[in-house]
């Protein structure tokens, strides 16, 4: 077995590789073998194959000439205005080698552009149209502003299948000699959520363990919550006892490591499991989302949590 990082390593390397994003393919592979394609925006969650089909597009375009015609920036690193006046500005203004009329530049995680950025990104598109070429790569193409997405083919990828997270995965044990049953596999997509690299990660992780993996040496490495420590803590809640509830809660954060969001989506799982009336569900689902936003936007995990378990309590007494 290597010291590879497998994500790289298998990652696909032409159309037919691509798993789990049939319709998109089609589509970008009839615009890559015209020779020409307009500004892609490839937008939707991590893992899903955004950066390794623009990638590919590339390599297809440009065949051994790709690295000359081919610029790759991290928006989330490099988000301000200067990195489109400088860096874009200069690639851009300049002629490909080849066949090709244009080059291609690749914005990985666009969303994080500042609104200056994308101003200053906007225009350039604008001048230098016939010489160059975007794909931009976002999370939510709603923090784009609206001149960039109308200046761009959208694509939008979904989260994989278990049977294309499977497919990837036996290939690679195939590959690296190592024995993988059916539940180890059902455990390495669950604790990705359809997120390929994840799962591959997983796989790697497992494998320096053991080269037979188990749904238990699985369930092992990714370390993920059990449903029974959150049902311990919401039924706690629900009975009305503040005191237990929020001390297994912090035993959890702090003893097993686990983020609020990791918490946070196995609460909302393990909410309709619960034995209460529907309506209940709903107003606590929503509550979930609610402080799970104030996370991400900042808040301390700890305040909100507690928080949250606190509206589970008032729900368990009718309030």
């Amino acid at each position: 077995m290597t010291s590879d990082i497998w994500t790289e390593k298998y990652r696909p390397k032409n159309f037919d590789e691509v798993v789990g994003q049939d319709g998109i393919i089609k589509r970008i592979k009839a615009l890559t073998n015209s020779l020409n394609i307009p500004h892609l925006l490839f937008a939707g969650p991590a893992g899903t194959g955004k950066s390794t089909l623009a990638l590919i597009v590339v390599k297809e375009l440009f065949g051994e000439n790709w690295r000359e015609n081919y610029l790759e920036l991290n928006a989330s690193d490099e988000r301000g205005i200067n990195i489109v006046r400088e860096k874009v500005k200069n690639f851009a203004r300049t002629k490909s080698l080849g066949n090709v009329s244009f080059k291609v530049i690749f914005l990985d995680e666009a969303d994080a552009l500042t609104p200056e950025a994308q101003q200053a990104l906007r225009r350039t598109m604008e001048n230098y149209a016939q010489t160059c070429r975007f794909i931009m790569s976002c999370n939510y193409s709603s923090k784009l502003i609206d001149p960039i997405q109308s200046r761009c083919s959208s694509f939008r990828f979904k989260l994989l299948e278990k049977k294309d997270v499977k497919k990837v995965l036996e290939r690679i044990s195939k590959e690296e000699k190592i024995e993988i049953d059916d539940d180890a596999i059902e455990a390495i997509y669950e604790g990705s959520d359809g997120d390929c690299r994840r799962s591959v990660n997983f796989l790697q992780s497992t494998a320096a363990v053991s080269p037979k993996i188990s749904k238990n040496l699985v369930k092992t490495i990714i370390s993920e919550i059990k449903p029974k420590d959150i049902r311990v803590v919401l039924d706690y809640a629900l009975s009305g006892d503040f005191e237990n509830a929020r001390e297994k809660l912090l035993n959890l954060m702090l003893k097993e490591s686990l983020s609020g969001q990791d918490i946070i989506k196995s609460m909302q799982k393990e909410i309709w499991n619960l034995s209460i009336e529907p309506e209940i569900k709903v107003k606590l689902t929503e509550k979930t989302g609610e402080v799970e936003f104030r996370i991400v936007e900042g808040s301390d995990p700890f305040i909100q949590l507690q928080a949250l378990v606190a509206s589970f309590v008032l729900a368990g007494l009718g309030k």
